[in-house]
């Protein structure tokens, strides 16, 4: 008896030591932001407002001021008086690995959350969620997912949007062309020129680059909504004190009442460089995600 007494407290001792242990752990990517004094923000170059350059190596955008005030939380947390940022640019297809190879230690751009990408890389608490939809020329007589038969549809590498079109029921029997941009500024440019007929993408980016072209009024965004998907900041798979950290700071946020504040920043009032206005009103969808502070994928978002 007295030995299974024993081997029962040894048990005990083991799991709570271990607990210990991992409540103390290390984070490679706090360690490694406090003894070089910098880190890496990985942004993007046309995700208008999200994560974009506004020229001269310079980023700016919704997500990319919301990574700002995270790492101006965790340099205080880790006593530090300055913290250098190193921007990153990424694209659809490299932001993963980058993330995953210690080049990036955070990304804060327009990556959905979803299972598939669940396994390689972490992801925080989410401050905003989509909705894919399809933008086309204002004079297309496109107004729905059923008009695209036998048209050009763009979309940018790396990305799951046509993916999600064609699973889409209304897309049964339809047929399409694809063509690829290799950043969304790069697809949008594709439906411009008429290269063409339709671009399928994030309803902000394509608001976003709708408010950047020569001509804003001969574009609009039709048809169906495609996918609610939650667009997040990635951090490190394994590096749960990071991204507690990171879940902290956003809390932090939200606490503070910021969240509309940068929404009408960013969506609703003149951006630089051009003082272009994407005027895309608050959804209930991620007015929701901010009330309710959460890591779900994309997969949770689909159930009914």
């Amino acid at each position: 008896m007295k030995s299974k007494k024993l081997s029962r407290n040894c048990l005990v001792a083991a799991v709570l030591l271990l607990g210990a242990v991992n409540a103390n752990a290390a984070s490679p990517t706090l360690d490694k932001i406090k003894s070089s004094g910098a880190v890496t923000m990985g942004v993007r170059e046309s995700s208008i407002p999200m994560s974009y350059t506004t020229g001269d190596s310079r980023f700016d955008g919704y997500h990319v001021e919301i990574c700002r005030m995270i790492l101006t939380d965790i340099k205080d947390k880790l006593g530090m008086s300055t913290l250098r940022i190193n921007y990153q640019p990424v694209t659809s297809q490299n932001r993963v690995p980058l993330v995953q190879n210690g080049t990036v230690d955070i990304e804060c751009g327009t990556t959905t959350n979803n299972s598939s990408r669940a396994k390689d890389v972490g992801f925080a608490n989410t401050l905003y969620v989509e909705e894919v939809r399809i933008a086309v020329k204002a004079n297309s007589g496109i107004t729905s997912i059923a008009q695209l038969a036998g048209k050009k549809v763009a979309t940018t590498t790396g990305t799951t949007s046509v993916q999600l079109l064609r699973k889409h029921e209304k897309a049964t029997g339809v047929t399409f062309d694809e063509v690829f941009g290799k950043d969304h500024a790069d697809s949008f440019l594709l439906l411009e020129s008429g290269r063409a007929d339709a671009f399928v993408m994030d309803g902000s980016i394509l608001a976003g680059n709708i408010a950047n072209a020569k001509n804003p009024k001969d574009f609009k965004i039709v048809g169906e909504v495609l996918s609610t998907e939650p667009i997040a900041i990635m951090v490190p798979k394994n590096d749960p004190e990071f991204k507690a950290a990171v879940n902290a700071a956003i809390a932090k946020i939200v606490a503070n009442g910021n969240m509309p504040k940068l929404w009408n920043k960013w969506f609703l009032a003149p951006i630089p460089p051009k003082n272009i206005v994407v005027g895309l009103e608050l959804s209930p969808a991620t007015k929701n995600a901010w009330a309710n502070l959460n890591d779900k994928p994309a997969e949770d978002y689909s159930k009914k």
